[in-house]
């Protein structure tokens, strides 16, 4: 007798986004007469009977029913602005739409127990490379499973057989600059992630984008293998599926700018375009025709539209590159890890703090090392102050000084969106902060409005600690004139006004700049990571 499965039942899911218009902001500054006197003669027009009635709205789905079954693959497919993506996000439990439900078993289920049960495999391939497919495994399952060492490995190596990867299990899974493993296999380890606690429900974003048509039949015929064998509910999205695909198909839900045009199977399919009046071509993939035929319609809509808009008012400017959209590209580090939290904050694995604490404490030796290595050759060599208390001091400031820049590094990774902006952002903040320390200017010839950026240097506190650690009653000479001494460490000192009472004082404001920077990060994160963060305000 089989176990119980889950169902899954779509009910009138309507979901749109508010479009807030982009313009540059320096835009203002450079209208000409030309320019208002075509704002103007656009305001006094009519507007066009074909306009959207709320041009700030898209709506992403309208009026969306299907049913997934278990033991069974329920594929959707459409051209590209379907709103495939957007109804998985939905079932997933990324977005909340704004009318309908959704039923598990002819029941509703709220978003924490659904997730349990089920798991959501994403486009991008979102892994450490430098860990083996087995390594990658077993980390998922210890964030995932409450259960003995024994039973976790033999779960993993249950898996990894199940997913045809037992060749491969202590390779490197790689990407685009580590050699490892290839894109089907690493797209194999990607479903094992999300499936390692056995859901009943499993949901895919275009699982073969990116593959060749041999590795894309593998994935689909190793899901359809897991759905007849597990019981599995399996919902996924495809762009163009092949021929020998579209036949592992249990069920197809076909959709156009937001709306079902079909769902049922291929066959159904095939009597429903014959139907609406289509001569389907012999030996033709009926699904490719389908989506052909839509595209082929919604281009001839779009021209119609603009032929008539062109009656009421002037064509609408060209984009010239000033809105855009970049994606991450990985940061070092920091920006690859961002895309790997997101994924597993979101399937529960664990928290944003828990990565945050786990995040800084984990750099804590390795630059406690650095600076030892930096430190030792250089202090001795240089001759500084022979005080052995002296020289720990200094250690800990070069400490301190990696583990602050390690800070703002994490905190601008977590905003910024790719390589070349944090680079610059970076590189620029850090720069600034150098100018303003004291080193080349002195606080007394900064200008009044940029005092502030003095204060809150991050080389400022470190800059006056090396200075009170080194001439701090050492009664060090810095200058001398036939053989008596004119200038002094400590005078130098008094005149910048540094004491050594602001010896402890610096390190406890370096370690509070730590502290902030660090916390910001985990606030950007945890927005970044929540689906009513930044992502979701700025759709």
């Amino acid at each position: 007798m089989k176990k119980q499965g889950c169902e899954i039942e779509v009910v009138g899911i309507n979901y749109k986004i508010y479009r807030q218009k982009r313009q540059n902001p320096f835009k203002i500054f450079k209208k000409n007469q030309q320019e208002v006197a075509d704002q103007e003669l656009k305001q006094q027009q009519p507007s066009s009977q074909f306009q959207d009635a709320c041009p700030g709205i898209r709506h992403v789905l309208k009026d969306v029913n299907c049913k997934a079954k278990p033991w069974e693959i329920l594929a959707i497919v459409g051209p590209s602005g379907a709103g495939k993506s957007s109804l998985l996000e939905i079932l997933a439990g990324k977005f909340t739409p704004q009318s309908g439900s959704i039923l598990v078993n002819q029941s509703p289920i709220d978003k924490a127990q659904f997730r349990k049960i089920s798991g959501y495999v994403t486009q991008a391939d979102n892994l450490f490379p430098l860990l083996t497919v087995e390594e990658t495994l077993m980390f998922s399952a210890k964030l995932r499973l409450r259960l003995p060492q024994a039973q976790l490995s033999s779960r993993v190596k249950s898996l990894i057989l199940e997913l045809g990867l037992e060749h491969v299990a202590m390779a490197r899974v790689g990407d685009d600059r580590v050699r490892g493993i290839s894109g089907g296999e690493r797209r194999r380890v990607s479903i094992g992630v999300d499936v390692i606690h056995d859901p009943k429900v499993l949901i895919l974003d275009e699982p073969t984008s990116g593959l060749d048509s041999t590795s894309a039949l593998q994935i689909i015929d190793m899901l359809k293998v897991m759905a007849e064998t597990r019981g599995r509910t399996i919902i996924l999205s495809i762009h163009q599926p092949g021929f020998r695909i579209v036949k592992l198909f249990s069920s197809m839900l076909l959709m156009a700018d937001g709306s079902v045009l079909h769902h049922g199977t291929v066959d159904q399919l095939g009597a429903n375009l014959r139907g609406m009046g289509l001569q389907l071509p012999l030996h033709v993939n009926i699904v490719e025709f389908a989506i052909e035929s839509i595209e082929t319609i919604q281009q001839q809509r779009k021209g119609q539209l603009q032929v008539q808009e062109q009656g009421f008012s002037a064509p609408p400017p060209q984009k010239t590159g000033e809105e855009g959209e970049s994606r991450s590209e990985a940061l070092p580090i920091f920006l690859q890890e961002r895309e790997i939290l997101m994924k597993e904050t979101s399937s529960g694995s664990y928290r944003v703090s828990s990565y945050a604490i786990a995040n800084g404490l984990v750099y804590l030796p390795f630059l406690l090392i650095l600076a030892v290595l930096f430190s030792t050759p250089l202090y001795w060599l240089v001759g500084l102050n022979p005080n052995f208390m002296a020289f720990m001091h200094f250690l800990l400031l070069i400490w301190l000084i990696l583990y602050t820049a390690n800070s703002v590094v994490v905190c601008f990774s977590a905003l910024v969106p790719n390589f070349i902006v944090g680079n610059s952002v970076i590189s620029g903040v850090m720069g600034s902060f150098f100018l303003f320390s004291g080193y080349f200017i002195s606080k007394h010839g900064i200008p009044k409005y940029w005092i502030f950026m003095h204060y809150i240097s991050l080389f400022k506190y470190p800059f006056e600690g090396f200075l009170i650690n080194e001439f701090s009653k050492s009664g060090k000479c810095l200058e001398y004139m036939l053989g008596s001494c004119l200038v002094t460490g400590e005078a130098v000192l008094r005149e910048e006004g540094y004491g050594e009472e602001s010896r402890w004082r610096n390190v406890l404001i370096m370690v509070c700049f730590i502290l902030v920077y660090r916390f910001v990060s985990y606030v950007i994160l945890r927005c970044r990571c929540s689906q009513r963060g930044l992502r979701a305000s700025l759709s």
